[in-house]
């Protein structure tokens, strides 16, 4: 697989701005940076807690988010081993 060239992406988050070194497009980075900035303004108001706080929880929810997406995504994949093993004409219920 051929690597892609690694360049600088500026964002901003929280106030500050962040330089990052990536080969992903720069619209996805800004995305995420984005998203980001969203979920930390989202914590401080709903919590009050300090900047750090308030960093610390943001990251907890989006980890929490991350998990449940990877477990989410764990059960989808079964299924669909199961439905390709069953591709033999025996019936599927899905389960």
């Amino acid at each position: 697989m051929e690597r892609l060239e690694t360049r600088p992406v500026t964002v901003r988050i929280a106030g500050r701005a962040y330089t990052l070194m990536t080969d992903d497009p720069p619209e996805y980075i800004k995305r995420v940076a984005e998203l980001t900035e969203r979920k930390l303004e989202e914590t401080a108001i709903a919590t009050r807690q300090s900047p750090g706080a308030a960093a610390v929880l943001a990251c907890l929810s989006l980890t929490d988010e991350l998990v449940r997406a990877q477990e989410e995504n764990s059960v989808l994949r079964r299924r669909m081993q199961r439905m390709t093993e069953h591709e033999d004409g025996s019936t599927c219920t899905g389960r």
